[in-house]
């Protein structure tokens, strides 16, 4: 019997370089990429499959921020995954934790072996009649030219770009004595022990950054212009670990992400439905760690409702305590200009600095920036929407990994890599070589990701549309798309099915 590496085919493009042929082609080595890389193996075992990484090594997000205090926003019995327990002491886990656990899991299963570095895809075209992708990639520093053909392609990038974050251009910058760092390219050699230090930023960047450089700067000051919804969790679940001392473990990991799950869908739907009670609830917390004392009113309380942005969260109060002991401190005020020794505010108050961190965001790219032809078609995926959040509308043979936005990014792309497998299996069983889903009856137009956040409004002409109803809508719900994705129908009427596998092989 043939192994799903035997059946690489190898042959020569038209200049004579080797092009490599692969049932599936994975773009992206991080969470996303694992999680397709096992579905694959264990779902799939005949199909061939490799992982191309533009980057050195894998962990996509774990691997290339390296910030002080980097961890977790999201407990790791749901970000972990299903398939290998978390099985450290904390939940909320930092980078290096995480990194390790994921490198861990790829070389568990072999996944590692499946991926192949320092390529990085630049496009991809789908050609009808041969039902295949030709993919053009750039390998290593001379950007040497290497192309792959696959009947699968699976982008497993994330959405937002590897190369620099956002950065707006504030005045008198350039007259700033210090430095100015962003935290997607953290400088290993900054110092800012004893230094004085203002972090720009509110989001979860901002409130992981200000007490971990508080523990060692003389001050760090979070200047924001608005403030986001902050929740303190402790870092330890002490369920899990109560069920952990009782229960065999594979149980014990299954009940606590279950029982994660269950409470995450519950306080989003809480939020959306009783924005006022869970707008007291959050703030209530807040001014219970700060002390009645503390203007919560001017610092911690947004100007719109819960989950309209992602919620912040504070693994064991650690912003709270830095604030408590005089390590941190929060201003909420514009910047007018900086100057030598700082930053002054538009209240006319001056916020003296020898650090600057621009924590101001993301730049959004979606795909890895691959640009797509169809038939010769460029695609734009702003004209297009988004099936079951994980297809574009006329693009045959393609997935793209798109995590939640309300819970942890692991769950849905466990989904979709099972849901892809599901796709190929079918295709394989019935003798065709492609599916594609059809907008004919997509109704309504909604932004794919309904956040106001400035890095999702900065880029909604990047993103494609979702719909108002299934299969076009996202519903942000575990269980929803667990019943949907894992047991619903894939010839739902959206989805067309079609070609023939032996003309396939005759056009190999």
């Amino acid at each position: 019997m043939r192994t799903a590496e035997d059946r690489a085919v190898t042959a020569q493009d038209g200049i004579g370089s080797p092009v490599e042929h692969l049932d599936v082609l994975v773009i992206g080595a991080g969470i996303s990429g694992i999680s397709a890389g096992y579905a694959l193996k264990t779902r799939c075992p005949g199909k061939s499959y490799a992982i191309l990484e533009a980057r050195d090594s894998l962990g996509g997000t774990w691997d290339l921020f390296r910030y002080p205090g980097l961890r977790s926003d999201s407990d790791l019995y749901t970000f972990g995954f299903s398939f290998r327990p978390w099985t450290e002491d904390k939940s909320i886990a930092d980078a290096a934790s995480i990194l390790t656990y994921l490198r861990d899991t790829a070389s568990a299963f072999g996944i590692d072996r499946r991926m192949r570095f320092g390529q990085r895809v630049v496009s991809a075209a789908w050609s009808t009649p041969d039902a295949r992708w030709t993919v053009e990639v750039e390998a290593g520093p001379e950007r040497r030219r290497l192309t792959y053909t696959c009947r699968f392609l699976y982008a497993c990038a994330g959405y937002y770009d590897y190369e620099g974050g956002y950065a707006p251009e504030w005045p008198g910058a350039a007259e700033f004595s210090g430095r100015i760092v962003h935290p997607q390219a953290w400088p290993d050699d900054l110092d800012y022990a004893g230094k004085r230090v203002v972090v720009i930023g509110s989001g979860a960047t901002a409130v992981t950054l200000v007490p971990a450089m508080a523990k060692t700067a003389a001050h760090v000051t979070m200047l924001q212009r608005s403030p986001t919804y902050i929740v303190a969790l402790p870092a330890k679940d002490r369920i899990a670990h109560w069920l952990k001392r009782r229960l065999p473990a594979a149980l014990a990991h299954r009940l606590a992400r279950w029982k994660n799950i269950g409470l995450t869908i519950f306080f989003y739907q809480f939020a959306r439905r009783k924005p006022e009670a869970m707008t007291r609830r959050i703030l209530g917390g807040i001014q219970a760690q700060l002390g009645t004392g503390y203007d919560v009113g001017t610092h911690f309380t947004p100007r719109y409702k819960p989950w309209d942005q992602r919620l912040c969260l504070v693994p064991d109060g650690d912003l709270f305590k830095a604030i408590r002991a005089g390590q941190a401190s929060v201003a909420t005020d514009t910047i007018e200009t900086f100057t030598a020794t700082g930053l002054r505010l538009a209240s006319g108050k001056t916020l003296p600095a020898d650090i600057v961190v621009s924590a101001t965001g993301l730049k959004i790219k979606m795909m890895g920036g691959v640009h797509l032809t169809i038939d010769g078609t460029a695609f734009d995926p702003a004209g297009a929407y988004f099936y079951k959040g994980m297809m574009f509308s006329g693009v045959p043979n393609f997935a793209l990994a798109l995590g939640y936005t309300n819970a942890s990014w692991t769950l849905k792309c466990e989904l979709t890599a099972g849901y892809v497998c599901r796709l190929l299996n079918r295709m394989e069983a019935k003798g065709e070589t492609w599916c594609v889903p059809r907008r004919g009856d997509a109704v309504g137009e909604e932004p794919m990701i309904g956040f106001t956040s400035g890095y999702i409004e900065r880029a909604r002409h990047l993103m494609p549309k979702q719909g108002a109803s299934r299969p076009w809508k996202l519903h942000q719900n575990y269980v929803l798309d667990l019943a949907n994705l894992r047991f619903g129908r894939l010839d739902d009427g959206t989805m067309e099915f079609g070609g023939r596998s032996h003309d396939a092989r005759r056009a190999a």
